[in-house]
């Protein structure tokens, strides 16, 4: 499919009607992790035509980019805000509360805007929808939910993976789109 048509079809998607939360990286904005983003053209067309509303919870709850990459150990999201969970850097620092307090916010941004919708990064320890790291910082993948996609969907709030958004719209996806100062922010890695 011709880029133009995709990006019209982007605009037209089925729950875009209203602004939908868009996680900021995926808008160009260097949050993710190691300083860099995940840009893509359709989500900066969502953008460009005042379809999206940004945010990074990460960076709402205090996290400056870049820091040393978390994960939810051995749990999901919805585990992080009963308490019951937590999240660690790689070089083994509890950081849940940046979590949680950046879910607060993103929560309270959704209900000032009326959003009821969200398209967010695949697999981040914020965002993710459906798949999340396993804790161990060994890339493996488990069923699971960011912390702030567990809080939003708690709240009514429709969440979908950017890849999800992108293959119902058509889109192929080419590789790693990140971008910038793409650099090592920890040396140590957790054992497990």
């Amino acid at each position: 499919m011709a880029k133009k048509k995709v990006l019209k079809k982007a605009l037209k998607h089925k729950g875009l009607k209203v602004k939908t939360l868009l996680s900021a990286c995926l808008a160009g904005v260097n949050c993710v992790y190691d300083g860099s983003n995940k840009k893509h053209p359709v989500f900066l067309e969502l953008l460009k035509n005042k379809k999206a509303v940004i945010f990074c919870p990460e960076m709402l709850g205090g996290l400056k980019a870049p820091h040393a990459p978390s994960e939810i150990e051995h749990s999901s999201g919805g585990q992080v805000l009963k308490g019951v969970g937590r999240v660690l850097s790689c070089d083994g620092k509890n950081v849940t509360e940046f979590f949680v307090k950046g879910a607060q916010k993103t929560l309270e941004i959704a209900k000032k805007q009326g959003i009821k919708k969200a398209i967010m990064k695949a697999r981040s320890p914020s965002c993710g929808c459906g798949l999340i790291y396993d804790g161990t910082f060994s890339k493996q993948l488990i069923e699971g939910d960011g912390v702030a996609t567990a809080l939003l969907k708690a709240h009514g709030i429709e969440v979908i993976s950017d890849e999800e958004y992108l293959k119902d719209i058509g889109y192929q996806a080419t590789g790693n789109r990140a971008t910038k100062n793409k650099k090592k922010t920890c040396s140590v890695i957790r054992g497990t």
